[in-house]
């Protein structure tokens, strides 16, 4: 077929909630994926999932970098499988000495799932005020903001909390999460979870620490099991069966890699499996689409690479571009580059690219006294919302809130916890191990015998004061293996970012010390520390194509169409104005369920 009700870029958060619902309404989808197909194993039933562990085959043979012009050319790296080799498609940053570096950040996964492949899995609901910080935020004072940037540059989102809710629960419900909703402090309509796995031991200090905390800041607000996106029970929206014993999805593969099980909830296995032998669905794979046609206001043909590079196209009534917000926006400005008309009306004003997202966040990182088997976890086990509340925000002069949760299943093996070892991103494993000639012999002992099973880790995800200038460009010359301008990423961390770090990596460090008592070894720190931290994204890529309600102010109209566009939709994390105080991935899959239903009205 070449000719769709709907075309959608990408099949991870943004995407896969779209076809999955327009599927189903009889509507027909074609899905283009730039990555490949790699499945899990049936469930139920036999056979070996395409998936490896990604802790080996990351860690294989070194490769050089080999891009001329930037600062690491020649650094040596290692590739995963599911994402690009940074020789192939680099994303370029800014770095704080006025140069160029190549890192392979800012990419979620190539691969039919996106980021949801890979994810630790913590699905957290935002909070009411993550949505309205602008409003929130209008006669508060702000500490370390000397030029009222937050009054200024905050926006509202163009819905409610109220009105994106129904959707929070029919993510929650078809794309299969376990958690609790009690002591969450955002409005539930529904509690669709699937009960938490008992927590690994280890994980009662931070539940204790969490419970103090609440005490010394006067809310008593209590723990909660954090929404995880793996199930626990039967899911029948997707089909699949939990093995006899649930405990054992407790691997700490299911959350930190690509789970070859099927028991996490990627937008594959949970919203695009169950609908891929139906006739009006069509997903293809390994094709790299390369631009956007538009006559006046329509898009009218998408073009794409296919798997043996040939240039092909399809057309459709509608086109929805969800191929995370970095590669989004530069698909768009590499259309706009193609195309006058389309260019003119994508540049309608300059925001395309603009006020670029991640999250500010850290925590901290401690030494239990005793071993505990970490590899029998999922990636978090408590949560607390106690500095996501006003009387907390008020307390430090803070803008926006964060949730804070502790990582159980970091570390889990000697290989990561050597593999990770000072690191700062994928371009730098090992190099705090190869890098530490003293560890070898009975240091080496000592190092594992004092940290092995014992470390315990808490985080936290806040908001990033949006910035004009935090922005996403196309570079001037680096170009990818198909000849086309890279990303361009320049950002920086704003004062108050920073201090809202401190202060949250503070209360992380707290839980810790509280948890483990005040002589235990506890450290903590926040991102902007780091020596490439201006690269730094967690993977979280939110912003730059911002939604509203003033086509003067925004990049895309309340229902995340291009203002200028009739049929071109854009549902990734780009739309966020502001990036919440928790993980974006359930608020992106929540927010393509909410314009699945716009698109159903229009077809």
């Amino acid at each position: 077929m070449s000719q769709f009700d709907v075309i959608i870029i990408g099949s991870g958060a943004g995407g896969a909630p779209i076809a999955n619902k327009l599927v189903k309404a009889g509507k027909s989808v074609l899905v283009l994926e730039k990555g490949p197909m790699i499945d899990a194993q049936p469930q139920p039933g036999v056979g070996q999932s395409g998936f490896k562990r990604d802790e080996l085959l990351a860690d294989g043979p070194e490769k050089k970098l080999n891009i001329p012009g930037v600062s690491n050319n020649g650094a040596g790296y290692y590739h995963s499988h599911v994402e690009p080799d940074i020789n192939d498609e680099p994303h370029i940053y800014l770095n704080k000495n006025g140069g160029d570096t190549a890192t392979i950040e800012g990419y979620t996964a190539q691969v039919v799932g996106g980021g949801t492949q890979l994810y630790g899995g913590v699905s957290l609901r935002f909070t009411e005020n993550d949505l309205r910080l602008k409003s929130f935020n209008e006669s508060r004072v702000i500490q370390n903001d000397d030029n009222d940037d937050v009054k200024r540059e905050a926006r509202d989102w163009a819905i409610s909390y109220a009105q994106l809710e129904p959707y929070y629960v029919e993510a929650e419900s078809k794309v299969g999460i376990n958690g609790t909703s009690a002591n969450q402090q955002k409005p539930f309509s529904q509690d669709v979870y699937h009960p938490p796995l008992n927590p690994n031991p280890i994980s009662q200090f931070a539940f204790n620490g969490m419970v103090t905390l609440g005490q010394q800041l006067g809310t008593n607000i209590q723990p909660y099991r954090p929404p995880l996106a793996v199930i626990t029970q039967n899911h029948p929206a997707s089909g699949r069966i939990m093995p006899a014993d649930p405990e054992s999805a407790k691997t700490s593969y299911v959350n930190r890699f690509g789970d070859p099980l099927g028991l996490k909830s990627n937008t594959w296995v949970s919203l695009l499996r169950p609908i891929k032998d139906d006739s009006n669905f069509e997903i293809r794979c390994n094709c790299t689409v390369t631009r956007l046609k538009a006559s006046a206001d329509q898009v009218n043909e998408v073009f794409y690479l296919d798997p043996a590079g040939i240039e092909r196209s399809a057309t459709s009534t509608l086109v929805v571009v969800a191929c995370s917000a970095i590669e989004s926006i530069r698909l768009l400005m590499l259309s706009a580059d193609a195309d006058s008309n389309f260019s003119q009306r994508i540049h309608q004003n300059d925001l395309l690219g603009k006020y670029f997202l991640t999250h500010c966040f850290g925590g901290a990182s401690g030494i239990v006294p005793e071993r505990f088997d970490k590899s029998k976890a999922l990636d978090a086990d408590w949560a607390t919302d106690t500095c996501a509340v006003t009387s907390f925000l008020d307390s430090q002069g803070l803008w926006a809130g964060a949730a804070i949760y502790n990582n159980t299943s970091d570390q889990a093996l000697p290989v990561s916890l050597f593999r990770t070892l000072g690191a700062q991103d994928l371009d730098t494993l090992w190099n705090g191990f190869t890098g530490n000639a003293g560890l070898r012999g009975d240091n080496l002992i000592n190092y594992l015998d004092g940290n092995f099973g014992r470390g315990l880790s808490v985080s936290f995800m806040a908001n990033q004061v949006p910035q004009f200038t935090n922005r996403i460009e196309l570079h001037p010359s680096v170009k990818d293996k198909w000849g086309r301008p890279v990303a361009y990423i320049k950002k920086d961390w704003h004062q108050h970012d920073r201090y809202l770090m401190d202060v949250m990596a503070q209360q992380c460090t707290q839980v810790l010390r509280n948890g483990l008592g005040n002589g235990a070894p506890v450290s903590g720190g926040s991102i902007y520390m780091a020596d490439n931290a201006l690269a730094r994204m967690a993977n979280h890529i939110l912003g730059g194509a911002r939604f509203g309600t003033d086509p003067n102010d925004s990049v895309l109209d309340p229902n995340c169409r291009a203002w200028h566009f009739d049929n071109l939709y854009v549902t990734d994390g780009s739309f966020m104005p502001t990036s919440g105080g928790a993980n974006p991935t359930l608020t992106i899959q929540a927010n393509a369920f909410r314009v699945a239903d716009h698109l159903l009205g229009r077809l």
